[in-house]
C-alpha cells in the first residue's frame, strides 16, 4: 500500500519560492491501477517524483508498505526503488546498449550474475511481445517498441510498484492502446500495483481503477474513476469530464417543461437508444440539451439534460420510467442549467 500524506512540495528560485504540491494525501492499495490526471502544471510529475524520493518533499511522507521513504538513507533508498521502478515518456533507454543490454542493466547494478541477468532480461523480452528484439538497438526500434524495452527493463528488479510518467504522451492512438494493454496484463498476471500520470482522459478510462485529479497542486476529487467521470463535482474535474463546456449550459425552460438530469453510472442500456424508446413506449418526446456520455469497461457513463414537456405528470412518468433501468438515475434541475 502507498500512502501520501499531507505532501507539500516548494520550489526555490530567483524569483521567489513556488509551492508546486500542497497538502496532498492519497491512498493506493495493493494491485490498484491508479491514475493521477490534470492539466499541464498541475503538479502530477512532481507528486510522481515524490513517491521514489528523486524530489525530496518540503512537507509530508511517502509511506511503502509502511516505510517511511524520507527516512532513508540513499543507500536504503536504491534498494527500495528496485521495487517502485518508473517509465518516462521520452523512454530513457540507453542508445549505445541493445535491447538486451538495456534490460540487464538495472540487474547489473543489482550486483546480479551475467548468466542470470541475461536469462531473466530474455524472459522479459517475450513477456513485452518483442523476443526477437534482443539485438537490436533502441534506433531500430518504433516509439512503441522501445517503450515496451522501458517496460521490461522496469520489471528487470521484479518490482512491488510501477510508476508511469506520461509513459503513452508521446505514442499514436493505436500505440498508445496496445502500450495500455500490455500494461493491464503486467497488473493482472504479476499483481503489480500501477501509478499512471496523465493528461488524458482516455488514459484513465481505459485501464484505471481509481482517479485523483490535480488542479495547482492540490486533489480536488478522487474517487473509482466511473464515479469521479459520470458525475464530476470539482471545476477541474469538470473541465476534464466536459471539454466542450456542456456542464456550463444556460438554459431556460419553457412553459410547462421540466429539465431532468439523467446519470448513467455503469449501465448496460444506455448503449441503446434509450430516449428514443421512451418516446415509443409512454409518447413522451424530451427535448436534449445536452449529452456527454462515455463507455469504460464495457458500460456506458455519462449524463444528458433533457427538457420534459407537459408539466409535472409527464415529469413523473419519465422519472418512472427512466429509473426502471439498471444504473440510472435521475434528478430534476430546479433552476435554469448551469
Amino acid at each position: 500500500m502507498i500512502e501520501i500524506k499531507n505532501l507539500t512540495k516548494t520550489f526555490k528560485g530567483a524569483d521567489g519560492s513556488f509551492e508546486a504540491l500542497k497538502n496532498v494525501s492519497l491512498t493506493v492499495n495493493d494491485g490498484d491501477i491508479y491514475g493521477i490526471i490534470g492539466m499541464s502544471g498541475a503538479g502530477k510529475s512532481t507528486l510522481v517524483r515524490c513517491i521514489n524520493m528523486l524530489e525530496r518533499p518540503t512537507e509530508g511522507k511517502v509511506l511503502i508498505d509502511g516505510v517511511d521513504m524520507g527516512a532513508l538513507s540513499e543507500k536504503e533508498l536504491r534498494s527500495v526503488r528496485r521495487n517502485v521502478t518508473m517509465i518516462f515518456q521520452g523512454f530513457n533507454l540507453l542508445m549505445q546498449r541493445t535491447c538486451l543490454g538495456n534490460i540487464m542493466f538495472p540487474l547489473e547494478l543489482a550486483g546480479v550474475k551475467r548468466a542470470e541477468a541475461k536469462k531473466r532480461a530474455l524472459e522479459l523480452l517475450d513477456t513485452v511481445g518483442l523476443p526477437d528484439k534482443a539485438e537490436a538497438y533502441p534506433a531500430q526500434l518504433s516509439g512503441g517498441q522501445q517503450q515496451r524495452i522501458a517496460i521490461a527493463r522496469a520489471l528487470a528488479t521484479d518490482p512491488k510498484v510501477l510508476l508511469c510518467d506520461e509513459a503513452t504522451s508521446a505514442l499514436d492512438p493505436k500505440t498508445t492502446h496496445s502500450i495500455l494493454e500490455l500494461i493491464r496484463d503486467i497488473n493482472r498476471k504479476l499483481g503489480i500495483t500501477v501509478i499512471i500520470i496523465t493528461h488524458q482522459m482516455s488514459v484513465v478510462e481505459e485501464i484505471c481503477n481509481h482517479v485523483a485529479i490535480l488542479d495547482n497542486g492540490t486533489v480536488v476529487e478522487e474517487g473509482d474513476v466511473a464515479t469521479v467521470f459520470s458525475t464530476p463535482k470539482s471545476k477541474a474535474a469538470k473541465r476534464l469530464v466536459f471539454p466542450d463546456g456542456n456542464d456550463g449550459l444556460v438554459y431556460t425552460p419553457k412553459e410547462d417543461e421540466h429539465i431532468l438530469r439523467v446519470v448513467f453510472h455503469g449501465s448496460e442500456a444506455a448503449s441503446a437508444p434509450l430516449i428514443t424508446q421512451m418516446a415509443l413506449d409512454i409518447s413522451i418526446t424530451p427535448n436534449i440539451l445536452s449529452a456527454s456520455t462515455r463507455t469504460i469497461g464495457g458500460k456506458v457513463f455519462g449524463n444528458m439534460l433533457l427538457g420534459i414537456p407537459g408539466g409535472e405528470e409527464s415529469l413523473r412518468r419519465a422519472v418512472d420510467y427512466l429509473e426502471r433501468v439498471d444504473d440510472v438515475i435521475t434528478e430534476e434541475v430546479t433552476s435554469d442549467v448551469k
